[in-house]
């Protein structure tokens, strides 16, 4: 019966020191992709800095514009983008996004159009009865621009289409290595931003800029532009968000791993010291046996 039991224990300790290998392959994983996630969300941040600026700008100089991406009283539906991975393992990451963006689809009057972006997010609200406009899916674990010009293009045509008259993005927002807030920004439609004189009460002073073609044109370009980088700004905040997520995730299943293997290795050399001690009576009471005969 003990020598069972020890093969038991032993068999688990051999099992659970095989996933400890794993956790702890793919937590060197994701801290290696850490740094290059973190540099590309750093790099992009003044690329968007600088398009608000033209786009202040070009709106100034331009007074009062018509194009459907500044209208705020369009016929259509709300939509809800929900940015989150395509693979699991990373804790909490997933389900912080998504019960974020649910929490406010349920406080709406009327079903949004749903977006999602990764398979978690997919089969979420998929499960719950929740109609999908549009997944994307493959493009959460190192997105690329085409990425973001692919998903801004789907939601541009919606809008155009008047079957959206507004979207709200949910991701996570990457702030350091230990530090991943849900956030969520409007993405239609595009508030020109303000004059930072106007945002410090002074009086607006507009840069002195020759268009060609008219500001109005200028601007009906930019502001599509403008969404692509916002979307791929949201999608490299949640890719480095992941890959944080997971290295702390398999960080904590590894350390459980061990201990889960110090307890069981003491148990199986408590299971074998009881196998040892029987023996030594058997044999004992054997000899003992012989002796009164």
């Amino acid at each position: 019966m003990a020598s069972a039991e020890l093969r038991i224990i032993r068999r688990r300790i051999k099992s659970v020191k095989s996933t400890m290998k794993i956790t702890r392959a793919m937590e060197l994983i994701a801290a290696s992709q850490i740094a290059k996630a973190q540099d590309r969300v750093s790099k992009s941040i003044p690329y968007v800095q600088q398009l608000r600026n033209v786009i202040r700008n070009v709106a100034a100089a331009s007074g009062s514009s018509d194009h459907m991406l500044l209208a705020d009283d369009r016929a259509g539906d709300v939509g809800v983008m929900v940015i989150t991975s395509d693979r699991g393992l990373a804790g909490a990451y997933n389900t912080n996004v998504i019960r974020a963006a649910e929490r406010y689809i349920e406080r709406l009057d009327e079903r949004p159009r749903l977006y999602v972006v990764g398979k978690k997010a997919q089969g979420y609200f998929r499960y719950r009865g929740y109609d999908i406009q549009r997944a994307f899916l493959g493009m959460t674990d190192r997105p690329v621009y085409g990425d973001a010009r692919q998903i801004a293009n789907i939601v541009l045509d919606d809008y155009a289409r008047e079957n959206l008259r507004s979207l709200l993005v949910y991701y996570t927002e990457f702030k350091s290595a230990l530090t991943q807030d849900v956030a969520q920004f409007t993405l239609m439609p595009v508030e020109p931003p303000p004059s930072e004189d106007a945002s410090e009460g002074g009086t607006t002073t507009a840069a002195a800029y020759s268009y060609e073609p008219s500001p109005e044109v200028i601007l009906g370009r930019l502001l599509p532009r403008y969404v692509e980088a916002s979307v791929f700004g949201a999608l490299l905040n949640a890719s480095a968000s992941e890959h944080a997520a997971r290295r702390r995730a398999m960080k904590a299943a590894t350390e459980n791993a061990e201990e889960l293997t110090k307890i069981l290795t003491r148990t199986a050399n408590q299971a074998r010291q009881a196998e040892i001690t029987t023996e030594i009576s058997e044999i004992v009471g054997g000899a003992e046996a012989l002796t009164t005969r």
